[in-house]
């Protein structure tokens, strides 16, 4: 136990988060990587595939339809997000241009994007979508899409976080599905 109390307690997460974020976007070596890069609540990396086609179509399907029918703000892929759990990149997002200038940190955004959107790849779990959702809510986010394996779109709306609605508040014109 003795060796524990020598390890300093960290006493604000969000100043952790950001510095760990800002050593991980500075190596060289990450930059070669492919994939995605994030961060854990302890601030170690997590690697992630370059995704497939289907999901990158339908990523850029969804950020060209954001992009058309919200033109006050600015669409978005692997957008990097601090989070309770460390810094995640988010596949789609809407941001306006008064919360970037409130949250744009660095590299990192620091109050999610109005509009979170994660399409959904084979190897992601229930369980860690609905943990994507909860840390987007809780970091600011005014909606959190799914894109599922077949392209149908599923929105969550921050005051029912866990009760899928049946269009998007921000964006109610949305298609439903997204071709890949």
């Amino acid at each position: 136990m003795a060796a524990l109390l020598a390890i300093p307690h960290i006493k604000d997460t969000r100043a952790f988060h950001l510095k760990r974020w800002a050593e991980v976007y500075a190596d060289p070596e990450l930059h070669r990587y492919p994939g995605r890069v994030e961060t854990n609540r302890f601030g170690h990396i997590l690697m992630m595939p370059p995704p497939g086609f289907p999901h990158s179509s339908r990523q850029s399907e969804i950020m060209f339809q954001l992009r058309t029918q919200l033109p006050g703000g600015r669409s978005l892929t692997e957008c990097a997000v601090l989070t309770t759990d460390g810094v995640k990149g988010v596949d789609v997002a809407w941001i306006s241009a008064g919360r970037i200038k409130r949250g744009l940190k660095g590299e990192v955004l620091t109050i999610a994007p109005e509009i979170c959107v994660e399409v959904i790849s084979p190897k992601n779990t229930r369980q860690e979508l609905e943990t994507k959702r909860d840390l987007y809510f809780e970091a600011g986010a005014d909606e959190v899409w799914f894109c599922d394996k077949q392209g149908a779109l599923h929105f969550f709306l921050k005051d029912s976080a866990d009760t899928e609605v049946k269009a998007s508040g921000l964006c109610p014109s949305m298609p439903k599905r997204i071709k890949a």
